[in-house]
């Protein structure tokens, strides 16, 4: 029996998934567990337009992502620390201060987890960092950090 997988099912495939199981399976476990219904063409045609609105819904979201790098690609991120002798700082510059920076000067709300910094800013100067929007999509973000 031809079934559409409405959820994830261990050993069979994953939601969307059109899988041919036995009929005692699909009848006792799938069914009354609301895993799958049956392939036939109403269903077919639903998971058609629901891959369609899908694949468009991630395009849209492909293209805002595209357009906030390239905003960010844009910007430089100004911040300013104690620093001692040799352009050393007293404590570090974390993600977590970039992202608050960027979202209070710019109005960009980015997560800290998404500014990929290997280490915290230790010294003084100007850092060119990775900022990962979405899986592929990827931007440079300038940090200029000054002495107070």
């Amino acid at each position: 029996m031809k079934v559409i997988l409405l959820q994830d099912v261990k050993g069979q495939g994953k939601k969307g998934d059109v899988v041919n199981v036995s009929d005692g399976y699909a009848r006792n476990f799938l069914f009354p567990k609301n895993l799958a219904v049956e392939a036939t063409g109403g269903n077919m045609k639903t998971l058609e337009q629901q891959n369609k609105a899908r694949e468009q819904k991630q395009q849209e979201e492909l293209q805002k992502s595209k357009e906030l790098a390239a905003k960010i690609e844009k910007l430089t991120v100004e911040l300013k620390a104690k620093a001692g002798e040799g352009g050393r700082l007293f404590g570090s510059v974390t993600s977590k201060d970039i992202s608050e920076l960027v979202n209070k000067k710019h109005g960009i709300k980015l997560d800290k987890k998404k500014i990929v910094l290997p280490d915290p800013i230790r010294e003084l100067g100007v850092k060119y960092l990775e900022v990962k929007i979405q899986p592929g999509v990827v931007a440079k973000l300038k940090v200029h950090v000054m002495e107070e």
